[in-house]
């Protein structure tokens, strides 16, 4: 009888133990599968967040996060091909902020200063991931860069296309955005195009292209800081030996009435510290002015001078730039 119930026992126990093992193999592939994933995914994200690039430019050589999260942004041009990308920004120079630009005004976004003073304990206290900057920030550049990797951006006004391509793909390869900004460069390239057809055309036809400041009138030529109308655009210069300097060749009306440009191009730098009136106009409305062909055929264009002085270089600035010379010449 003892031997009976003792069979039954092992029997019974038998059953259990093979049972058990049954559900702990059909159980395991589940188990494993699900710890994996989440360390799958944890190994993805922490190698995406660890991602860097680096960037040579004019100034030396800047390793960054891939999509940096805190960004500081003193050129304008720089500034609008973010905001064109819907990238966001945490400090700008709000100083002089050009119309098109004011909702960079706001106080969610930290001001790091003027162009030409930054901010040097107001920007080390945010932290930054990234520092862009260009010309006007150029003597600052060691100061910022030992506050975090600082990229230069200015435009090389002697190879303007080319060197402002170049910019547009390093804010792509930093942010991950390659195939939008080729789209915008592509859209640019097309406008450009259109307005070369025009000049190309009228190539019997000269231009001029002007600064005045404060009752003062400085020309820029070929490869100059608005060179970009000629080398560029197109347009045949009146002068070919206008000194390539920052603020220009200083000319006098006589020069002007002298050379007779077909067109002539204004940009007005009072126009960026006034409330809206041009002074240029006022400058340019006397009697030597309406002997030239550029007056008496309506060609004096007034330029942009948030585009053209302020922020250049930047994917909307200079698509602008292209389409107001387009429209408001009488070809």
């Amino acid at each position: 009888m003892n031997k009976k119930w003792m069979m039954l026992l092992m029997a019974a126990m038998l059953s259990i133990l093979v049972a058990a093992c049954g559900s702990a193999e059909t159980a395991a592939p589940n188990t494993q599968a699900a710890s994996e994933t989440p360390a799958a995914e944890g190994t993805d994200a922490n190698t995406a967040a660890e991602e860097e690039v680096t960037i040579k430019h004019q100034l030396g050589e800047a390793t960054v996060k891939k999509n940096p999260q805190t960004v500081v942004v003193f050129d304008f041009g720089v500034l609008d091909s973010l905001d064109k990308l819907g990238i966001e920004v945490t400090g700008v120079a709000q100083a002089n902020i050009p119309p098109y630009l004011s909702k960079f005004e706001d106080s969610k976004y930290k001001n790091i200063g003027s162009l030409k003073e930054p901010d040097f304990e107001g920007i080390n206290a945010m932290k930054p991931d990234v520092i862009f900057i260009s010309g006007r920030q150029q003597e600052a550049y060691e100061e910022l860069n030992k506050i975090a990797p600082t990229i230069f951006l200015g435009v090389d006004t002697s190879n303007y296309m080319e060197s402002f391509k170049e910019n547009m793909n390093v804010l792509g390869k930093v942010f991950g955005k390659e195939a939008e900004v080729e789209a915008e460069l592509a859209k640019i390239d097309d406008s450009i195009k259109q307005l070369q057809e025009k000049t190309a055309a009228a190539q019997d036809k000269t231009a001029l292209i002007i600064l005045a400041n404060e009752g003062k009138i400085s020309a820029y030529g070929s490869g100059s800081r608005f060179g970009i109308l000629h080398d560029v655009f197109g347009f045949k210069p009146v002068d070919e030996s206008i000194e390539v300097t920052t603020h220009g060749q200083s000319i006098s009306f006589e020069y002007i009435v002298e050379k007779d440009p077909d067109y002539l191009f204004v940009v007005d730098r009072s126009v960026i510290n006034a409330d809206g009136g041009s002074a240029a106009k006022q400058l340019l409305d006397n009697d030597l002015m309406k002997n030239t062909k550029a007056y008496k055929n309506d060609n004096i264009v007034y330029l942009d001078s948030n585009y053209w002085y302020l922020s250049g270089g930047g994917l909307v600035s200079t698509s602008n730039m292209a389409s107001e010379v387009l429209e408001n010449v009488n070809w």
